[in-house]
């Protein structure tokens, strides 16, 4: 590991700060972006959760707030195959709930859906240009890869382990987000699925810069300058923070989340896949102490959750956070109520700093 902070990504992005707002779907919003990208950090704005229109509507908000970098991210997964009797045991499972709260447990639920990256979205890629586009869960098939990086993005992706690190930088990723165990959110592993061997942010961020020759973006359980500053001596060119956004007023999070965050200590979140069928962090609620956290009968990513959007649409009128998934990394009690823009220059001048 170099003895000198590593600043290349800013240069790499066309960033001022070395800041990258996670994409969190469905709390991420365009003034969100916007406002991290105008303060100098670089704005995300997640896709897996936005139809091909939504994406385009959103696209159009951020651009007329701002001509700075954005950065725009999309999942890299394969959808599962079919499993109805998987499907059926997971709803047998939660029938007591349904019952309970008056509902059908054998009435149709809605498909739950997180869309991987496709030639459609890689065609508003194509349209919008964006300046980085990120992935989770690895790299899209290699000529949907080819196709984003002649639209001259930078690419960056997610890696939980050295070997996912190696394996980005061989196929073609500009940088690796080394995201540590702390992070909120779903886990961006690829190439393992055992959760007892993943490694935290402050081992994990110094393996990774001597692993690869790309600049290492640090992410997981940063939510303050120290946070910033620590991941900057371990070799750090950036970091990724999400969970401290979700205290801006930029962000949309139900009342019952906010509660949630605002009232989380250093032991509140876990990991779960009790809510889409793949591991993710989260504040713990009923559903994660009765099921899981981490349960066998949870169907494949991301089917688990459709069977659990009729309790909440019930639940969560009544003030139950009971069956929500209340996404936070564990760094969740450090974060502050302040604006995306306060909170990008705090984090990038700590970075600045360091470097």
């Amino acid at each position: 590991m170099s003895a000198r902070p590593d600043t290349r990504l800013p240069d790499l992005l066309g960033i001022e700060l070395p800041v990258i707002q996670a994409p969190m779907a469905g709390y991420t919003t365009p003034a969100m972006v916007i406002a991290a990208s105008e303060a100098g950090g670089l704005g995300s704005l997640p896709g897996a959760l936005l139809s091909i229109d939504a994406m385009n509507e959103a696209l159009a908000r951020i651009r007329a707030g701002t001509r700075k970098p954005i950065n725009l991210n999309f999942f890299a997964h394969t959808a599962p195959e079919p499993d109805p009797a998987g499907q059926m045991a997971w709803r047998s499972r939660l029938a007591p709930y349904h019952v309970e709260l008056g509902l059908d447990p054998a009435a149709p639920v809605p498909a739950a859906g997180r869309a991987p990256f496709d030639a459609a979205y890689c065609g508003v890629v194509e349209a919008w240009r964006p300046e980085v586009v990120s992935f989770h869960f690895g790299l899209p098939a290699p000529d949907l890869l080819a196709r984003v990086k002649r639209t001259g993005a930078k690419v960056i992706a997610s890696a939980t382990t050295v070997a996912e690190a190696r394996w980005l930088a061989a196929h073609g990723a500009d940088a690796v987000i080394a995201m540590g165990f702390e992070a909120g959110g779903h886990r961006g592993n690829f190439l393992g699925d055992d959760m007892a061997t993943q490694v935290g942010t402050f081992s994990l961020v110094p393996q990774v810069v001597d692993a690869i020759a790309l600049p290492v973006i640090a992410a997981g359980g940063i939510a303050d300058p120290r946070g910033v500053r620590a991941a900057f001596a371990l070799g750090a060119s950036a970091v990724q923070v999400g969970t401290a956004y979700l205290r801006t007023p930029e962000a949309q999070v139900t009342a019952l989340h906010l509660e949630a965050l605002k009232s989380a200590r250093d032991d509140s979140t876990a990991l779960t896949n009790v809510f889409t069928g793949r591991p993710a962090r989260g504040i713990v609620n009923r559903l994660m102490r009765e099921i899981g956290p981490l349960s066998d009968v949870a169907p494949g990513f991301p089917t688990a959750g459709g069977a659990l959007v009729p309790l909440r649409a019930v639940a969560e009128p009544a003030g139950n956070a009971g069956f929500s998934n209340l996404w936070a990394g564990q760094s969740v009690a450090l974060a502050r109520e302040m604006s995306t823009a306060a909170l990008t220059r705090s984090l990038g001048d700590a970075g600045l700093a360091a470097a």
